[in-house]
């Protein structure tokens, strides 16, 4: 199977089929963070599918899923429209929104990230 990027009504979709599977503080914490859904770049791994769907921006990080591995994360950025980090997590996008939920609740990160591949030495 060849891989293809993910097109912005399937993002969409995912959005959508999440957001009715939000609990209430969820939606309540993605209202004001939602963005249009709009490719941003990351080197190296973006660069096949021109970017990856940004979907929400909160502070300095932007939540974006990820169609290589089929899932969202969360990433920093300090030029607008460049992700920083590449993360390889398959979550839904209401999980995602809940670890924003706890860091702004208990005051640190509670997500795990899975990162890019690594040479084996």
């Amino acid at each position: 199977m060849d891989w293809r990027a993910t097109t912005e009504s399937e993002v969409w979709d995912m959005i959508n089929d999440s957001y009715d599977r939000m609990s209430p503080d969820q939606k309540k914490c993605w209202e004001p963070i939602k963005v249009m859904p709009e490719k941003w770049q990351q080197e190296p791994y973006g660069s096949e599918g021109d970017g990856f769907w940004v979907v929400a921006l909160i502070g300095n990080s932007v939540i974006w899923f990820n169609d290589i591995e089929d899932g969202f994360n969360r990433s920093s950025y300090t030029k607008f429209g460049t992700i920083n980090e590449y993360w390889c997590n398959q979550d839904q996008l209401e999980w995602t929104v809940q670890h924003v939920l706890d860091q702004i609740h208990d005051g640190y990160d509670s997500a795990g990230y899975c990162g890019a591949p690594q040479p084996i030495a």
